[in-house]
């Protein structure tokens, strides 16, 4: 699932780069930065939800800021090779989706909101437990 592929180089006296396709699996610290992160924002969208908190943003700015972190993501999605991470990384990128949607909705009625409150805490909550799958280093013999 997580093995390297070899890729030949034509001249061998260059210092190959890193191709072992694992951006968080590298390192746990990564995958713990990404746990805390998901899980505080997890925290906040329920947090919303228990102060009948609905009012969601739709401002301009708001809405390029979700489209960057959509193609950041989804740039990573595809730089990774490991499905630990791309699941991490799509799980992300569809509540990304669900922001942005969510921001064009201007006239959105509170329970729709309250809803995706509900649902972007539990993709938050996922994507948590998610990151914690990379936690684990890289065996050597398993590149």
């Amino acid at each position: 699932m997580d093995r390297q592929i070899d890729i030949p180089t034509e001249n061998p006296e260059q210092p190959q780069t890193y191709t072992s396709g694992h951006l968080m699996c590298r390192t746990s610290l990564w995958g713990a930065a990404a746990f805390l992160g998901c899980a505080y924002f997890a925290w906040i969208s329920f947090g919303h939800v228990v102060h009948n908190e609905y009012v969601w943003p739709h401002d301009a700015w708001t809405a390029a800021t979700y489209v960057v972190w959509i193609v950041l993501l989804g740039a990573l999605a595809v730089d990774t090779k490991c499905l630990r991470e791309r699941l991490f990384f799509a799980v992300l990128m569809i509540d990304f989706f669900v922001g942005f949607g969510l921001t064009l909705w201007r006239h959105i009625p509170a329970a729709d909101v309250r809803a995706a409150r509900l649902g972007t805490g539990a993709l938050w909550a996922l994507a948590a437990v998610l990151s914690l799958t990379t936690l684990g280093r890289e065996k050597e013999g398993q590149r």
